[in-house]
């Protein structure tokens, strides 16, 4: 059984495009994506540097954009041979996409309007994210509840990612809980949490003008890591999200449960591959950063 997988925001690097240009009809494929996103992806996934593309409205369609094209790449001709997609919050989007529930152009126009109404709640106050790795799960939400800081993303392997107020994020990461590492993440808001509410009814607008269809490949939904069969309410999933916490934790073990055998992850690959490896023991992998890694994701879809 193996699922593939789309990472959320964070993921991205500066250039990290330029080599899947170079791959048979990325760059026509990206041209059609930039113009549902009204994002350039071709400029932005090769030229913008690392602070410009931390921009919410830049960051999200060109990570979803990147895991479209490079599913689409990977899957010609082996859609059988996945048993399932996962997106982790916004790569949700392209796993969407991948699955058959919206087509990758309404994906994209959805993300689009996400990423701009995501930014636009964030401009109202200063918030931010940070990563917490170890220590104790009652340590961490008492400090949490004392800090007024919000759980946004349980991602399990001993990960939690936190949300809130950035002069909050400071007091917590100048007097963490007792063997907590503290990360701060490259995005400017708090993402996942009460923030969000106004970008929740704006995204529900645009969502009411597509069209979602049930998945042709089973879905996993971040909401509580169940398979979801019915397009509308995956769509309806993918609104609420913005506001409600992702629950990364809860998919990896529905994947265990399931009988997972292999995990592929799409551009720009690396940080889920990651969690996975710390909660499922010895499961392979194959993280998708560039047209390189084409090969072995092939080679585990053939195995399977």
């Amino acid at each position: 059984m193996i699922i593939v997988v789309a990472p959320g925001q964070g993921s991205q690097t500066a250039g990290f495009l330029a080599p899947w240009l170079e791959v048979d009809g990325v760059r026509e494929q990206l041209g059609i994506l930039s113009d549902a996103a009204k994002v350039d992806l071709i400029e932005h996934g090769t030229l913008s540097d690392d602070e410009l593309i931390r921009d919410t409205k830049i960051a999200q369609p060109l990570i979803v954009a990147a895991s479209i094209v490079t599913g689409r790449v990977l899957l010609q001709g082996r859609e059988s041979s996945v048993s399932a997609f996962a997106g982790h919050s916004v790569g949700e989007f392209a796993a969407a996409a991948l699955a058959g529930v919206l087509s990758p152009s309404d994906a994209m126009s959805l993300v689009g309007v996400r990423g701009r109404a995501m930014a636009a709640e964030a401009a109202h106050v200063a918030t931010g994210m940070s990563a917490l790795l170890g220590g104790d799960a009652d340590d961490i939400s008492a400090k949490l509840s004392e800090l007024g800081l919000f759980a946004a993303n349980m991602n399990g392997g001993g990960q939690v990612v936190v949300a809130g107020a950035t002069d909050a994020l400071a007091a917590l990461a100048a007097n963490p809980p007792e063997g907590v590492r503290v990360i701060p993440l490259s995005v400017a808001g708090a993402f996942h949490t009460t923030f969000m509410h106004g970008a929740v009814e704006t995204l529900r607008v645009a969502a009411n003008a597509v069209v979602a269809t049930d998945p042709a490949t089973p879905i996993y939904t971040n909401s509580d890591g169940s398979r979801v069969s019915s397009g509308s309410r995956y769509l309806d999933l993918l609104v609420g999200q913005v506001s409600n916490p992702v629950r990364w934790d809860l998919c990896m073990e529905s994947f265990a449960r399931d009988g997972v055998t292999g995990i592929i992850e799409l551009a720009p690959a690396g940080a889920l591959v990651g969690l996975v490896r710390r909660s499922i023991k010895g499961l392979p992998t194959v993280a998708v950063k560039t047209p390189d890694d084409v090969t072995a994701a092939i080679e585990m879809l053939e195995a399977s």
